[in-house]
């Protein structure tokens, strides 16, 4: 099965870093890393040899290459994402698979607009450079996003039952 064969493949390399991190963020970092890079990937080859910096038209609708390859990346890397997520990651979660799929849609959202405002506020208000700008934007972004998932995207529901 896939599934086993990614996790067992993820945790050989942990051993080294079992001391600093659990092993779930460890996951956690191996996965976005690769869904990251993965996003990254197809944005370019779209840009550049897909659509080869040209327009995308749709009838009367015209799309910019940038954002057309942004779509087309980003329809691969939301499934990975969320598949990765849910049967490597945070694999303890008794929420329904379309509820977490609701929920990491939104994220996502959430994801792209935090993006979007600290991006503008280090560089527009602050007067950082714009790399600097994502470093620090990307290191609040994935703190947010990997708290969120785990307490409530993926969270495992407590039998409230069990408790008393």
């Amino acid at each position: 099965m896939i599934k086993k064969w990614i996790i067992d493949f993820i945790d050989f390399f942990y051993p080294p870093f079992s001391k600093v991190m659990p092993l779930q963020t460890f996951r956690y970092a191996a996965c976005g890393g690769t869904t990251t890079f993965l996003d990254i990937f197809i944005y370019a080859i779209s840009y550049n040899f897909i659509l080869r910096q040209h327009n995308v038209i749709l009838g009367p609708l015209v799309i910019s290459p940038y954002i057309a390859s942004f779509l087309i990346s980003f329809s691969v890397s939301f499934p990975t994402g969320f598949f990765l997520n849910r049967n490597v990651v945070f694999t303890g979660s008794t929420l329904h698979g379309r509820v977490q799929l609701f929920r990491y849609f939104v994220l996502v959202m959430i994801c792209l607009l935090l993006n979007y405002i600290f991006i503008k506020l280090f560089v527009e208000q602050f007067h950082l450079y714009p790399t600097v700008a994502k470093i620090f934007t990307t290191v609040i972004v994935v703190s947010f996003s990997y708290l969120t998932q785990k307490n409530y995207t993926f969270r495992i529901e407590r039998n409230e039952s069990a408790d008393q």
